[in-house]
């Protein structure tokens, strides 16, 4: 159920992204981990959450994994961290949920400490061993990748500054990978403030985005509301 239970470097998501476009091969992941990590069976480990999100995406997100190796093809090294994001998200949920408390303590404080992020997602998966140390590792992997920086000796989380996304169909993916996750169709007046999203900013008129999508649908219900969904 958690999956995500190792520390991931940002260079990492980068280099299997790579192996996935081909410019690289596994050996050079696997390489690249073990001058950090010691014991074969913590490196094993942390290549199998590597490969999941790119080079073996689970069944049924194939397609949607390989758009996002495209869109890594087409822009280059600057999305290494928002096209991981999306990804850890989808093939992880235990990384989304650990991402969306830490994204909705820190709109509400400013800023949180790590224990109230372990104590929020205990409560969701059961006060057993492991859950502390897996959320522990998910915010470090999050503060290798830029997202958040940990302060007062290390015990509290404060965000760094947002990464700004401009591109229409970097955009609209991660959006899709939102969706994904939640399994429901997202609102759209609540999609630029989704806490699952907080080191990000969309920097697009979504509906228009949305409208534009082959993947995404906009969908009124009640009066004035508008959802985004998959297409059919």
């Amino acid at each position: 159920m958690i999956g995500f239970d190792r520390y991931v470097q940002l260079d990492w998501c980068g280099l299997t992204l790579e192996a996935a476009i081909e410019n690289k091969t596994t050996d050079d992941v696997k390489d690249q981990i073990s001058t950090i990590l010691s014991g074969t069976e913590s490196r094993r480990k942390t290549f199998d959450i590597l490969k999941r999100l790119w080079i073996q995406p689970k069944a049924g997100y194939e397609e949607f994994s390989k758009r996002g190796v495209e869109l890594y093809r087409k822009n280059g090294v600057g999305l290494v961290s928002p096209l991981s994001w999306g990804s850890a998200m989808v093939t992880y949920p235990f990384f989304g949920k650990t991402a969306e408390i830490t994204g909705r303590l820190l709109s509400i404080q400013g800023d949180c400490s790590i224990k109230e992020v372990q104590r929020r997602m205990a409560e969701i998966y059961g006060d057993r061993d492991g859950i502390a140390r897996a959320v522990s590792r998910v915010l470090q992997s999050q503060e290798s990748w830029g997202m958040i920086e940990r302060v007062e000796k290390g015990k509290r989380l404060v965000r760094k500054a947002p990464i700004t996304l401009s591109d229409e169909d970097v955009v609209t993916w991660l959006i899709e990978s939102v969706i994904r996750f939640t399994g429901k169709a997202v609102s759209l007046a609540n999609l630029q403030s989704t806490p699952v999203l907080y080191p990000f900013v969309l920097d697009q008129s979504l509906a228009y985005a949305v409208s534009s999508s082959k993947k995404l649908e906009l969908r009124s219900e009640g009066v004035g509301g508008q959802f985004v969904a998959l297409r059919a």
